[in-house]
């Protein structure tokens, strides 16, 4: 992995970036996968996460596979040595290492999940190394940026540590630091092995699996998704699979949620996904729950519906695809004159 480039570019992550409009750093505008920027902003509710775990081109690809990845990165950080080359950082002489920086969605990708791939996906008991990848850049490490995400982190690491010794391997020897600057590797080292498939990957993980306990998170309420139509109909009762995965509609007037004003957050009943507050609900007389707004754009997608000989807007659970109602434009003309008509099996209410 042995190129000459020209320097790399910095941010901090979830800040904007400095010098993005210099042409040596040749960091492309979008990424090859997703389509979406590299660089920040990003959208409001994105949070960014940085991971070191050896050779960043298979790193960076287990990150962009996972579902609520916004967009991913490969750079270098946790050392001291500013805009550095990659022959620099391989050199084992700047104190960086190659990392992975993770802009995701948290309403469709816990921290816990990223952490579950970090820890799975790699041998994070080798010290400074990742299997033939022997040098100081190939550390295992969790640069954080956020309290919260220092937090869990910290607890992840210890149960695995345990699970680890148990399996009778090496204690960890994963880093948790503050994510300082990140620093943006060569254009030609982003998305790496989606230009060359075939290309090198290092990365193996011990076989043990990294159960993070849910007390160790956020209380982000997120379910796991199930694999099949007959996982889905365990989880679901009869009328919620209806409704739910066969985008049925309950009758008008019969929902738990109709006219209830109680306050929290609604969510999907099928995978726990955040979509709308109770503060934009209100009373439509249309005999389903209605709300002003979703919680996030990112939250709901939205398709059109012609079933039934009509023309209207369906509105499906962006992280599970599940079925929820319709978006219709007879809403209060003071809040944006949206009516989000859904229908309670659709949803769980969190009360505060």
């Amino acid at each position: 992995m042995l190129f000459s480039r020209p320097k790399s570019t910095m941010i901090t992550p979830g800040e904007a970036l400095p010098g993005r409009d210099q042409p040596a750093f040749a960091i492309p505008e979008r990424h090859e996968v997703l389509g979406t920027p590299m660089q920040p902003p990003f959208p409001t509710g994105i949070e960014t996460a940085v991971f070191a775990l050896g050779c960043f081109w298979g790193a960076e690809r287990l990150f962009w596979r996972m579902p609520g990845v916004y967009t991913t990165a490969v750079g270098y950080g946790g050392g001291f040595t500013p805009n550095p080359t990659y022959e620099e950082v391989c050199s084992g002489q700047t104190g960086h290492a190659e990392a992975v920086l993770v802009a995701f969605d948290p309403g469709k990708a816990s921290y816990e999940s990223l952490l579950k791939t970090f820890f799975e996906e790699h041998d994070p008991t080798q010290g400074m190394r990742q299997g033939n990848d022997i040098g100081t850049q190939y550390r295992s490490a969790i640069y954080y940026t956020t309290e919260e995400q220092r937090r869990v982190a910290e607890m992840a690491r210890g149960k695995y540590n345990d699970a680890v010794q148990k399996a009778s391997l090496k204690p960890l020897t994963t880093e948790i630091e503050p994510a300082g600057p990140f620093y943006y590797a060569e254009g030609y080292h982003q998305q790496y092995l989606h230009k060359v498939p075939n290309g090198y990957c290092g990365l193996q993980g011990t076989g043990v699996s990294c159960d993070i306990p849910a007390q160790a998170g956020t209380g982000d309420g997120l379910k796991e998704l199930p694999a099949s139509d007959d996982e889905w109909r365990l989880r679901l009762g009869p009328e919620e699979f209806a409704v739910l995965r066969q985008a049925g509609t309950e009758g008008a007037f019969t929902g738990e949620y109709v006219d209830i004003e109680d306050d929290g957050l609604y969510r999907c009943r099928a995978c726990g996904n955040p979509l709308f507050n109770s503060g934009t609900k209100f009373h439509s007389g249309s005999g389903w729950p209605s709300f002003t707004e979703a919680i996030s754009p990112a939250a709901v997608e939205l398709i059109e519906d012609t079933s039934y000989g009509m023309r209207r807007t369906e509105v499906r659970c962006a992280r599970c695809n599940s079925h929820l109602g319709h978006l219709f434009n007879d809403g209060p003309r003071e809040a944006g004159g949206e009516r989000w008509c859904i229908n309670s099996l659709s949803l769980d209410l969190d009360r505060r």
